[in-house]
């Protein structure tokens, strides 16, 4: 059956999932004593507050920051639930106490502003500036200008592949990656025309053409594209460019995986499929349970019965 688009996306959070459908979100999150705990909320994304946010290039760059602040959020809360029913209340830190101290309730949203921009500083530094540093020495060997940016490319790649292998050994990483897995699974069961239940997510696949991580592998080849083209002669210059180049390699990135994940043939799955291929790192088999999880986050803010009766004029089934 083909696939139809609905709109919905997500992210897996600690111990559970983040589901988005327009101006409504949705965490659910598995407690310490088995329950769940579901908290809905209101987000209006940059691109609907200002009309030139919408336009095509630009709003690419927008969205990755709404997914930023909305996934930092996410986790926020999650981390407080999870954190719930602790034996012992850790005591805040110096740092905590001074922010505390001088900024009250805004403290919390300087310590998620300093730590996005600290992880996005540190993204630049290993998957742009590295794999051109490291590049750069094949100049002394003779190698060209478009041999280098290849290379450049294809070395940014392997370091994404080593990080994710390196984390996902990790115990809390490799259970977020379950969750990551639940959640491309209760979207691709209901845009394939089935039932959201324990078992008919459990038989969907785990791949997803709209995955975040897709995006992260079209950033890369794109930016190959970019910089077998645009020259700089020295290296404090390509690295300007490398850094001042990011938001309009990013909104050609958005645009085309907004293409692939609202189309459905033999070109658009083909071009999709070593992006999918990419996702068998980020995601794993979830349990049961964990789909228990991401239902919840997905009903909180998406009717699929009504989904499936205008789509796939699943009456009887959608009634379930």
């Amino acid at each position: 059956m083909k696939q139809q688009y609905s709109g919905i996306g997500g992210q897996a959070i600690l111990e559970g999932i983040m589901m988005k459908n327009r101006d409504e979100y949705a965490c659910a999150v598995r407690r310490a004593d088995g329950s769940i705990a579901v908290d809905r909320r209101h987000y209006v994304s940059m691109t609907e507050r200002h009309p030139i946010f919408r336009l095509p290039l630009i709003r690419g760059v927008f969205a990755f920051a709404d997914s930023m602040v909305l996934g930092m959020r996410a986790l926020n809360w999650s981390a407080s639930i999870c954190a719930e029913g602790a034996e012992e209340e850790e005591e805040p830190s110096g740092l905590e106490q001074w922010l505390d101290r001088h900024f009250g309730e805004r403290a919390e949203g300087i310590i998620m502003g300093a730590i996005m921009a600290g992880s996005f500083l540190a993204g630049i530094c290993i998957f742009m500036l590295l794999p051109m540093a490291l590049a750069s020495l094949l100049r002394r060997v003779g190698a060209g200008d478009t041999l280098v940016a290849f290379l450049e490319g294809v070395l940014r790649i392997l370091i994404f592949i080593g990080y994710i292998q390196l984390i996902s050994r990790m115990e809390d990483i490799h259970r977020t990656f379950m969750y990551h897995g639940a959640e491309h699974k209760c979207i691709n069961c209901v845009e394939h025309g089935l039932p959201l239940t324990v078992e008919n997510v459990m038989k969907s696949s785990r791949e997803h053409k709209r995955c975040g991580t897709s995006f992260i592998l079209i950033v890369m080849v794109i930016s190959i594209l970019f910089f077998m083209v645009i020259r700089a002669d020295t290296l404090w210059m390509r690295a300007v460019s490398r850094v001042v180049l990011i938001p309009v390699i990013a909104g050609v990135s958005y645009e085309v995986l907004r293409w692939a994940g609202t189309h459905d043939n033999g070109l658009v799955n083909a071009l999709s499929r070593p992006g999918m291929w990419m996702q068998s790192l980020t995601t794993r088999e979830p349990t049961e349970d964990m789909i228990e999880v991401a239902i919840q986050a997905v009903e909180a803010v998406f009717d699929w019965k009504r989904y499936l009766r205008e789509h796939f004029d699943r009456k009887e089934e959608a009634a379930l």
